[in-house]
């Protein structure tokens, strides 16, 4: 299968648009373009049993974010306070970067 562009990018503030944690907003921390899933912070919490092993040294349970399909989010633009469409846009120096469709606020400085 081949890896398709996502929208959103590594450190990028996203909000969720449906299921379960639907309106949660967090910062993307693993973005997987070949699966269309990422990680986002505090959405998706899972809970695991860990047994104690050499690298975790002390067993337990331990919540870590689940991945979720990035279709299922939306670039949060600060300037509208709300998720956005995004577009792409060619500077005057041919540097490519991502826009909000409503403000006009570009998301890569």
């Amino acid at each position: 299968m081949e890896a398709k562009k996502l929208h959103v990018k590594k450190g990028d503030t996203v909000v969720v648009i449906n299921g379960k944690e639907k309106g949660k907003k967090g910062k993307v921390l693993i973005a997987m373009p070949k699966d269309q899933k990422v990680i986002v912070e505090g959405v998706n919490v899972s809970t695991k049993h860990k047994k104690p092993s050499k690298t975790v040294q002390q067993g337990g349970i331990i919540h870590q974010e689940s991945a979720i399909f990035s279709s299922k989010v939306m670039l949060w633009c600060d300037k509208c306070k709300k998720g956005v469409r995004i577009g792409n846009r060619l500077l005057d120096d041919k540097s490519k970067v991502r826009y909000c469709r409503d403000c006009g606020e570009i998301f890569d400085k």
